[in-house]
């Protein structure tokens, strides 16, 4: 199952206050992530994964996409969380300067419309892991909305090999 969610063009840098902003919601670990839809080319489940030996603790390896080669990368991971019970299930597709991504996630939820003059900072008391990963927080009903930096959570520098 493949399903294409993004808009291929990427919305303006410039907001109004009352702008709305898309999300695909995701979840991690029973806590919602959002996505920001542009940068989303596609969500898809993950069957074969093929090792890559030596790659940091985050990558889970590769997988073949309709021909394309794409990195898995367990978010779980790469958020600091237990591993998942399972290696397959739900992946993002996201693309960084050429190379294709699938985050693995939990499961993926619906995509959120939400006013951009709603995001707020991070949590004072948020996970110092998170911190650097993380644009900002929408608070939902009953619920807490964490906004991933993509660029950042796909930057496996020096600091994600230390975790």
């Amino acid at each position: 199952m493949s399903i294409v969610v993004a808009n291929p063009h990427p919305p303006s840098q410039a907001r109004s206050p009352t702008e709305e902003v898309e999300y695909v919601g995701v979840t991690v670990a029973d806590q919602l992530f959002g996505l920001p839809i542009h940068r989303v080319y596609e969500v898809f489940v993950v069957s074969a994964i093929t090792d890559v030996p030596l790659a940091p603790r985050e990558i889970l390896g590769l997988l073949n996409l309709r021909g394309r080669v794409v990195t898995a990368l367990c978010l779980r991971r790469r958020l600091g969380l237990p591993d998942p019970n399972s290696s397959r299930g739900m992946a993002v597709g996201i693309e960084r300067g050429g190379e294709f991504y699938g985050l693995l996630v939990d499961e993926v939820g619906e995509v959120l419309k939400l006013a951009s003059d709603t995001r707020e900072p991070n949590p004072v008391h948020m996970d110092p892991r998170w911190i650097h990963l993380s644009l900002g927080v929408h608070r939902l009903a009953g619920r807490l909305l964490v906004i991933l930096n993509v660029d950042a959570v796909l930057a496996l520098g020096s600091e994600a090999r230390a975790a």
